[in-house]
């Protein structure tokens, strides 16, 4: 689409913004959907869609690059963002008891949506391995017996 299209459709570059962000946010609620009614549940839905959505090159890849292109110099992208990042974070405190535990989960599954963004290679036999890779994060030691060990849970 050239310049002029966009300025037909947009009328400026912050309608053109506002545009992708309320698509972002858009498809964001729309998979968050999908993840609360996932049959392999919130936790490995996330963990597969952060790689299947970069690998199928799904309007919601193709969004959140945008705006992450955005984030940097423009405080609106950003605050849209965080606000997208934050419902992803409630939801997966709804479903993984320990709040470091959910945090663990959403930090793997942004490591693993960059390296499929990146095309690394390894990404597909991680495809392959999710539910190891939920498995081993599920395991891990409950909040309040590291509490009592004296490990900090913030």
């Amino acid at each position: 689409m050239s310049k002029g299209g966009l300025l037909y459709h947009f009328g400026s570059k912050d309608a053109l913004r506002d545009g992708l962000l309320e698509r972002l946010d858009r498809l964001t609620d729309e998979d968050l959907e999908r993840a609360r009614n996932a049959p392999e549940g919130v936790v490995r839905y996330y963990l597969r869609s952060a790689i299947t959505d970069v690998t199928s090159d799904l309007a919601l890849h193709r969004t959140t690059m945008a705006a992450i292109r955005l984030v940097l110099n423009d405080p609106v992208a950003a605050e849209v963002t965080r606000r997208c990042t934050g419902r992803a974070r409630e939801l997966m405190l709804e479903h993984v008891e320990d709040p470091l535990t959910a945090e663990l989960v959403l930090l793997v599954g942004e490591g693993l949506y960059m390296r499929a963004a990146l095309g690394e290679e390894a990404t597909e036999s991680l495809l392959g391995r999710i539910d190891e890779i939920a498995e081993r994060i599920e395991a891990g030691e409950p909040a309040e017996a590291a509490v009592a060990a004296g490990v900090r849970k913030d």
